[in-house]
């Protein structure tokens, strides 16, 4: 699920209730009152229907201590885990972004085997948030492991604020005690020797292959397989866009796709016409610049032909398309605002009038609701882990707190390349949905295009595109066909 900006995200910020990581120090006292425990893990047996068959399976939802290098707890990381009966079944962990977002939107939106209808065109935050059977799940070919990052779910610190965010909101601490929860479920679970593998999305992209990588080399952990879904992988990409054309390169290919899709016509075949023009005379004629008046004057025409947007727009921005001056255009004659996760996805402007966007995105704004009240009905009344407190589906307390400095800028290519070299059957799925301007494909394509080929298995590292935008998988075509992709890269190792 979606990467708070301040990091790959635009729109204003509105903070939740802050997450209280430990109780107010009362006077006198020279230390903060312990949380109370978690309960014990909890499990359920429930059943689906899947492709025409019964599938039995186990929920069980249950936490991990964290402790720092004395072995003290300092934390709590919340899982929820769904496993089948069974001999040598491989298992998946799985991952959100943010930082701030729990595991809910790729268990209950993606993968997991009950969805709740969130993220498309049209859907509404007051509906039943009913969950159902998820044809797009992988549990019938590995068990499932959510985990949701300390601030997020029902994950928690123990210790004051200013320690937590060294201990859990740096990004090399996140990557390290995550990694440990993995290693420590495994442990637990008496799964050592299982095939495994990583989901993550978003800034969980980020996190997948420095995850992978840490496992491999101080756990001692292999992962066989890796997917990143809309994944944050290099945001250096984007820099100095004044000069560099990466940032239009990246993002036109989206909006180009946007607009395909609303006239009907959106298809691979259409789309590889755009990716190559994009690195073709698009790249070139922004490298040129002023230099040649008449490269830049076709580039705005073919920019106008495949946006659809009003040419003086096009011609004022030079081409260049700012994704939040886009997503107020491309709707504005309806009073409408696009969603930086998928275009196609609106909602009405409540300021049309401004300068500047003042309404949140969107999307984010209308998952909250529905994803919350399935997960914490889910977790409480069903599988029956009782427990009061708050559910954080989105943190923006923990996003506040993110450190963004240091080597977050260096993004997870340099753990990418190594995590495939130091294993040679180590695969990769890179997904993306063509719309998503947050996480914008052509980011992977270039990314993975300058990688080393390491191997004669020119599908060992891949990116795959489907229709939709950040969470495709909210459209039942583009679940599907991820789907189907992911069990081929399974049954490959």
């Amino acid at each position: 699920m979606p990467l708070l900006r301040n990091l790959a995200f635009a729109g204003a910020l509105v903070l939740a209730t802050p997450l209280a990581f430990a109780a107010d120090k009362p006077a006198g006292e020279d230390k903060a009152a312990a949380p109370a425990s978690l309960p014990a893990d909890a499990s359920v047996r429930q059943s689906m229907r899947l492709e025409g068959r019964t599938l039995d399976y186990t929920a069980t939802v249950g936490s991990l201590p964290v402790r720092d290098a004395q072995g003290k707890a300092i934390g709590d990381v919340v899982f929820t885990a769904y496993t089948v009966p069974g001999k040598d079944r491989p298992v998946t962990f799985a991952l959100n972004g943010g930082p701030g977002a729990s595991s809910v939107y790729l268990n209950l939106g993606a993968v997991g085997p009950k969805v709740v209808a969130f993220g498309s065109e049209g859907d509404s935050a007051s509906a039943p948030a009913t969950l159902r059977d998820n044809p797009g799940t992988w549990l019938d070919f590995t068990d499932l492991v959510f985990i949701d990052p300390v601030g997020t779910g029902f994950s928690r610190s123990r210790i004051p604020d200013e320690e937590a965010k060294q201990q859990f909101f740096t990004p090399t601490a996140d990557v390290e005690y995550l990694s440990r929860a993995v290693y420590d479920w495994l442990l637990k679970n008496q799964r050592m020797t299982s095939r495994k593998y990583l989901a993550g999305e978003s800034y969980g992209g980020y996190r997948g292959p420095r995850i992978t990588h840490y496992l491999q080399t101080r756990l001692g952990v292999a992962m066989n397989g890796l997917v990143l879904v809309s994944p944050y992988l290099s945001p250096t990409l984007e820099d100095n866009s004044d000069v560099s054309p990466m940032a239009w390169i990246q993002t036109l290919p989206s909006i180009a796709a946007a607009h395909l899709e609303r006239q009907g016509r959106l298809t691979d075949a259409a789309m590889r016409e755009v990716v190559e023009y994009t690195r073709g005379d698009y790249a070139t004629a922004l490298m040129k610049g002023r230099s040649d008046p008449q490269a830049t004057e076709a580039m705005i025409r073919r920019v106008v032909e495949l946006t659809g947007l009003d040419p003086v727009f096009v011609r004022r921005a030079g081409g260049r398309l700012e994704t939040q001056a886009y997503l107020r255009e491309v709707f504005r004659d309806k009073g409408t605002l696009g969603s930086r996760y998928d275009s196609n996805v609106t909602a009405f402007d409540p300021f049309p009038t401004d300068p500047e966007q003042r309404a949140n995105d969107p999307l984010l704004d209308s998952i909250i609701a529905p994803t919350t009240t399935a997960m914490v009905d889910f977790v409480t009344r069903v599988v029956g882990w009782k427990v009061d407190a708050r559910y954080n589906a989105l943190s923006y307390e923990v996003n506040r707190q993110w450190d963004r400095n240091g080597d977050l800028r260096a993004g997870a290519v340099t753990q990418l390349r190594q995590a495939v070299a130091i294993d040679p059957r180590l695969q990769v799925l890179i997904a993306h949905g063509w719309n998503d301007l947050s996480c914008p494909f052509m980011g992977s394509i270039l990314t993975v295009d300058q990688m080393p080929a390491m191997g004669s298995d020119p599908q060992r590292v891949q990116v795959r595109s489907y229709p939709g935008g950040h969470m495709f998988y909210s459209r039942a075509d583009s679940q599907a066909a991820f789907r189907r992709d992911v069990r081929a890269m399974y049954q490959r190792n």
